[in-house]
């Protein structure tokens, strides 16, 4: 499948969550360059007033995406990974360049769908572990039908 920044598509998972990829998408007129960005971090206690700390603006594109051409959105269905603070609806942002760590959460792709799970090696084998109890992980390590496709590495949910 060839995949552009304008593309959007399903795909179907027998093993997990549901993944939309989201490209770019078409819009009237430049870009935005950003939101104000506060100079003093919010309060989470007592309420501080901000409305002379604007110091710049964030570009949330900038902050998120390292390689674009290597960038990718793509919105969750399903609660495997509940744990890590990725739910139904989330939006994750997938980097396909980026290498796996300890306990990286990947996007892979298992028979041709693909799941978000955490990447977990123990004792010579590798896993494909959830974050619910609800769930079983899954030992990839003799599939030849399964490979790592990106790397998460945000999460965006609404309140």
């Amino acid at each position: 499948m060839n995949v552009t920044p304008d593309t959007t598509f399903a795909m179907t998972n027998k093993t997990g969550p549901k993944l939309t990829v989201i490209g770019a998408e078409p819009h009237d007129g430049p870009r935005p360059q950003g939101s104000p960005l506060f100079l003093e971090s919010i309060s989470a206690g007592f309420p501080s007033p901000a409305d002379d700390y604007v110091t710049d603006f964030l570009d949330l594109q900038r902050l998120v995406v390292k390689n674009p051409a290597a960038t990718f959105f793509l919105r969750v269905s399903g609660d495997s990974m509940g744990g890590a603070g990725i739910n139904d609806g989330d939006l994750l942002v997938v980097d396909r360049s980026k290498p796996t760590s300890k306990d990286s959460v990947v996007i892979a792709s298992l028979d041709g769908e693909l799941t978000v799970k955490r990447l977990r090696k123990r004792n010579g084998r590798i896993f494909l572990a959830p974050e619910n109890p609800d769930y079983a992980e899954l030992d990839i390590t003799d599939r030849e039908d399964t490979m790592v496709w990106g790397v998460a590495t945000y999460v965006v949910h609404k309140l």
